[in-house]
């Protein structure tokens, strides 16, 4: 089994989107039908990440989300870093 989608619903849409594509995620903006706007970004295993405004449905609560970034997609140093996004959430970022 693997995970293919992630979806995360925030009232603070805009800077989280900012936070995770200053990990190296590419977020494009998307609208399905008559739902909201919002950002999706495709992952090198073909797994997406979407951030959706939490309107219609609550914020995402509490999670931990571990990503690895790509060779060379960030400034970083190598190795473990424990960040937290805008709404609190704690993102795990391994650098190789």
């Amino acid at each position: 089994m693997n995970v293919d989608l992630l979806v995360i619903h925030t009232t603070r849409l805009e800077p989280c989107r900012d936070f995770y594509a200053g990990l190296g995620l590419e977020f494009v903006p998307e609208r399905h039908g008559d739902g909201p706007d919002h950002y999706a970004a495709v992952l090198a295993d073909g797994s997406v990440i979407e951030l959706y405004p939490a309107t219609r449905r609550p914020e995402t609560g509490y999670l931990r989300l571990g990503l690895t970034a790509g060779r060379g997609s960030l400034t970083r140093v190598a190795g473990r870093h424990i960040l937290t996004d805008p709404d609190g959430r704690t993102v795990v970022l391994t650098v190789p």
